[in-house]
């Protein structure tokens, strides 16, 4: 019986083993700096751009800096050079990789749910700035002043702030006589630039122009066929630079990751010279000290480490997996992140300094003009662009950069999905790129649609509030510790120095095993407690729209004991047995190259050197069997490394 169960392995592991040859066709990057471009681009998100400088305004200034470095160093780094190790190591997508223990196959699944997912409403915040870029090629910004059709009473640009300014010197009587009179009717009525209600051009024409807002998501109203145009704009481009392969969408980042800090230079210099941007950068970066006593902004820092360096999402993975076997994945992994959260810094004097000009404009405190998310890139920064000389050349090159850096991250995440399809089926799939890329795009279009209506903006708030929230925290826990616990934190290290040919300092694994943990379960906790109900602006959702963006949340964390189950389910024999098989590596884990994959074996003490140099030669020969023995060696006992009472 012993007999058979081993030849039906061997057969199964053939066929996989032969399946898996396809991996040698897979894709790897043209390029030494392509990798690193990519990742780049992918981490620096429009989070680095409309979140992190109000989040140092809120939480301390200065002083926010050092938790949010801690939060990089113990927890950011760590998750990200795990990622990139096991995406580079196997040269497989996050569903894929977790052959290194089936039983958590879901841990991938999940990960790309998160992605494709966040895809759909993250193209659309793409195609917002694409409406914006168009429109700025124009000589008057049409946010600029309040003349337009879809402006209200309650408007106030410019040219009615000064016409308020020049009432204040004048008795009711004066300004009877006055020319002024006939303009100045409605600030007279309210008697006071901001009172409840009034809004700024940039306002008016982000909600009743752009938006055409309606009254909330039980009211979607019609569709908004310029914003369709920019939709389907938008994954036009995201298909026309992913359908070719990674090989072609590296070339693309060497622009396209540059660039955005180009224009972030100009935009930095242009804004250092106006009047009141030392009082903004004052504002941004002198510390509160105090503030480091609450709880809150140790909370922020983490959340906002963990969202920025894009970990738990899958994209890093699959990156990575483009990568040659010997590719230094440690030095870009000791990079990447530190050039991420600097980019968060460097964005904010870019912020702050156009916003202490705005405040100095309008004569109030930079607080009063601070916010985040669409209020800050579509509102107002906007609106202090459109005091600029020259100001359509500014709004060009701001939303110009707002779209490469958020076009950046989105290949990032489609291609999570894409190469997560393709190495699944990859025999159904591999050779109709082309094809799976289409049909992807327009389903992904599709299901963006309710996000482009009238109440589109509610439906966005929704996904963007629940589904990449506490369910990221959950999936990078059950990650770090399989990986380190489950797989083997030793071997793990062990794979790493198979690739860059020396083992990292200890630390790592200590901080996989126990430091890393511990921090993820700190940011899920503060993001459970904090996470209320979804809201935007003054606006409150119904329960039903809650109960929806909360089971939104949890369908990427559902994968992880659904698959669980079946993989126990399909498995033979005792219960007990089949966890214990499923925990081990699967007999096709390992290197995608025969060579490398000889040299893990030998690494592991399955073969000796002479076998593993015969082995080569015969899997180049295309006769495989003699590494399916070796494999299923390592398979039948399924060690995840061998002990030294083993190897004796």
């Amino acid at each position: 019986m012993d007999d058979l169960s081993d030849s039906s392995s061997r057969t199964n592991s053939l066929d996989d083993l032969k399946k898996d040859d396809k991996m040698k066709e897979r894709e790897n990057w043209g390029g030494k700096l392509d990798f690193i471009l990519t990742c780049i681009g992918y981490a620096v998100g429009l989070g680095n751009i409309w979140r992190f400088p109000y989040l140092c305004y809120k939480s301390g200034g200065g002083a926010f800096f050092i938790p949010y470095i801690i939060f990089l160093v113990v927890c950011g780094v760590p998750l990200f050079f795990m990622e990139v190790s096991y995406g580079q190591f196997s040269s497989l997508s996050p569903i894929s990789a977790w052959r290194m223990s089936p039983l958590f196959k879901g841990v991938g699944i999940g990960m790309v749910m998160v992605s494709t997912i966040v895809c759909v409403y993250y193209n659309v915040i793409i195609a917002w700035t694409l409406y914006y870029l168009v429109v700025s090629f124009q000589a008057v910004l049409p946010w600029s002043n309040c003349n337009n059709e879809w402006n209200t009473d309650l408007c106030i640009d410019e040219q009615r702030s000064k016409y308020f300014a020049e009432l204040s010197n004048y008795t009711y009587d004066e300004m009877a006589n006055s020319s002024l009179f006939n303009n100045s009717i409605y600030f007279t009525l309210n008697n006071t630039l901001r009172t409840p209600g009034n809004k700024t051009a940039s306002e008016e024409y982000w909600e009743r122009n752009v938006l055409e807002l309606s009254d909330g998501i039980d009211n979607p109203g019609s569709m908004r066929w310029q914003l369709l145009v920019a939709l389907l704009a938008s994954w036009v481009l995201v298909f026309l630079c992913l359908f070719k392969g990674v090989k072609i969408l590296g070339k693309i980042m060497h622009f396209a990751a540059p660039f955005p800090y180009l224009v972030l230079l100009v935009l930095l210099i242009r804004g250092v010279t106006l009047p009141g941007a030392l009082e903004g950068i004052k504002f941004y970066i002198i510390p509160r000290w105090e503030k480091l006593a609450s709880f809150q902004v140790w909370g922020d820092a983490a959340l906002q480490i963990f969202y920025s360096v894009g970990v738990a999402w899958g994209g890093i993975v699959t990156m990575a997996s483009y990568n040659k076997f010997d590719h230094n994945v440690y030095r870009d992994s000791m990079m990447v992140p530190f050039i991420n959260c600097g980019t968060s810094i460097f964005a904010g004097f870019v912020i702050f300094s156009v916003l202490g000009f705005m405040a100095h404009e309008a004569g109030v405190d930079v607080g009063d003009v601070v916010t985040e998310g669409p209020g800050l890139t579509f509102v107002a920064y906007p609106e202090a662009i459109a005091k600029l000389p020259i100001s359509p050349l500014w709004a060009v090159l701001f939303f110009l950069m707002l779209l490469t850096i958020g076009l950046d991250s989105m290949f990032g995440m489609f291609e999570t999905f894409l190469s997560g399809a393709m190495d699944e089926f990859p025999e159904l799939l591999r050779n109709k790129k082309l094809i799976v890329t289409a049909v992807a795009c327009f389903i992904e279009f599709v299901l963006g649609l309710p996000c482009i209506s009238q109440g589109g903006i509610y439906v966005l708030q929704i996904m963007d509030w629940y589904c990449a929230s506490f369910s990221l925290m959950l999936i990078s826990l059950a990650e770090c510790l399989v990986v380190s616990w489950v797989y083997g934190a030793d071997r793990f290290m062990k794979d790493i120095e198979l690739m860059i040919g020396y083992q990292p300092h200890r630390i790592w694994v200590y901080s996989w095993k126990y430091t890393t943990p511990a921090v993820i379960v700190f940011i899920w906790l503060f993001s459970v407690i904090t996470l209320g109900p979804v809201k935007y602006g003054d606006y409150e959702y119904p329960q039903w729209a809650v109960l929806c963006g909360w089971l939104l949340g949890v369908c990427s964390i559902v994968p992880i004991p659904l698959c669980m189950v079946l993989q126990v389910y399909r498995e033979e024999g005792p219960i007990i047995e089949r966890f214990k098989k499923l925990m081990k590596p699967a007999h096709n884990w390992g290197p995608a190259l025969p060579e490398n994959r000889a040299r893990y074996l030998l690494s592991l003490g399955v073969v000796d050197p002479e076998s593993a140099d015969a082995m080569i030669v015969k899997e180049k020969n295309g006769q495989m069997e003699e590494l399916v023995d070796m494999s299923s060696k390592q398979n039948s006992s399924y060690t995840p490394i061998l002990t030294k009472e083993e190897k004796h």
